[in-house]
């Protein structure tokens, strides 16, 4: 089974590999960083499209499903839990949906190895000299992509425990944006100007408020408490609706339980939607800032437009699930607009810091020389 994933995995790979390959781009390694780039962000995509289509457990199992490596091998292991339990988590669309994800992961692993080999080739080739070689980056990707799909592996075998599935998907963005930020590093950037260093405030502070609002709305998810209210800006027609703070971000604990083991109160996820939504307002002010403050700066405007447009249309896909009850196709949007907001933010974060870096570069290529 696990020669069989291996090759699954492989295979998955072989498509972006041979973009790389048969590219016209003189440099396949930048190529195959931002390659790398656009398939992790589908892989987030499609693991909100598993987690809000509750195929977490389609596979119940890890790593394979019933001990093979594919739906069709476990078809009548499939077939038994659907005709046991019709309305349980285990159909054969939901386990191939969960394998597709698990094989979409093994390819970004297979991608992020090849980017760690052909860093540590590159860098033992010049001698250490070359800083865009510079392999500490890309192990760490490695290491990081190894802890994710440990928490991957829990997220089936602890049965979608809210706090494991909501730090799985942390894990996931983080990923993106050290993979964004090794991109922006291959990249070929123009000089900045002096003002740049005015953005790092704002756009640091932007990034991390973002990453505090992505798991309060992984929290929203996993607890299923995107309905717990259904007006706006209300809730339940009050400002301060009636809820229960102490069950509701209780971390340890089972999906739809207290930790006592009862069953998780209304109270308890209407405060988990009131907090989500209205923390929303302080990320809103603080993007808003860091992308107004970047139309100001010369070179800076395109990214500041994109990130007021991208937030822009986070907002209103955050208030359209509301009105239109969580419609699916909405709800991995908004989760992409998510990973879009991160991807941005990480561009602003590192051009603000160029001069640092070409001076941190200069720095170390003349040690290297010494």
């Amino acid at each position: 089974m696990l020669i069989q994933l291996g090759l699954m995995g492989l295979l998955a790979a072989l498509l972006p590999l041979s973009i790389v390959w048969v590219s016209g781009d003189a440099n396949k390694y930048r190529k195959l960083v931002w390659v790398t780039v656009f398939l992790t962000f589908d892989l987030i995509m499609f693991g909100a499209f598993t987690r809000l289509t509750d195929s977490g457990l389609g596979c119940p199992d890890w790593p394979g499903c019933y001990g093979h490596a594919n739906p069709l091998q476990a078809h009548e292991h499939i077939s038994a839990a659907e005709a046991a339990m019709p309305t349980g988590p285990v159909t054969v669309a939901k386990a191939w949906i969960e394998m597709i994800h698990r094989y979409l992961a093994m390819a970004v692993g297979v991608l992020i190895i090849s980017i760690m080999a052909i860093a540590w080739r590159g860098w033992i080739k010049s001698r250490r000299s070359n800083p865009r070689f510079s392999p500490w980056l890309p192990t760490f990707l490695f290491g990081f992509v190894c802890l994710q799909g440990a928490f991957g592996a829990w997220t089936v075998t602890l049965k979608l425990q809210p706090v494991i599935v909501t730090i799985h998907l942390l894990l996931g963005l983080s990923l993106l944006m050290l993979l964004v930020w090794l991109g922006e590093r291959e990249n070929a950037h123009p000089a900045v100007t002096s003002g740049a260093a005015r953005l790092k405030l704002p756009a640091t502070l932007a990034l991390m408020l973002l990453f505090v609002q992505i798991a309060l709305g992984g929290w929203v998810s996993t607890n299923y408490a995107a309905l717990a209210c259904l007006d706006f800006p209300l809730c339940h027609g009050k400002v301060l609706p009636d809820m229960d703070f102490d069950n509701g971000f209780t971390l340890w604990r089972h999906l739809g339980k207290t930790a006592e083991g009862d069953y998780l109160p209304f109270p308890a996820l209407t405060a988990i939607h009131w907090v989500h939504r209205n923390f929303a307002f302080v990320v809103i002010a603080a993007v808003a800032w860091a992308g107004h403050k970047a139309l100001r700066i010369k070179g800076f405007e395109r990214l500041g437009k994109w990130l007021l447009m991208a937030v822009a249309f986070q907002f209103l896909t955050g208030m359209s699930t509301i009105f239109l009850k969580w419609p699916l196709a909405l709800a991995v949007v908004h989760n992409g607009g998510a990973a879009v907001l991160v991807l941005v933010l990480t561009m602003l974060n590192y051009r603000a810091r160029i001069p640092e870096q070409a001076a941190a570069s200069r720095s170390a290529t003349q040690l290297s020389a010494a």
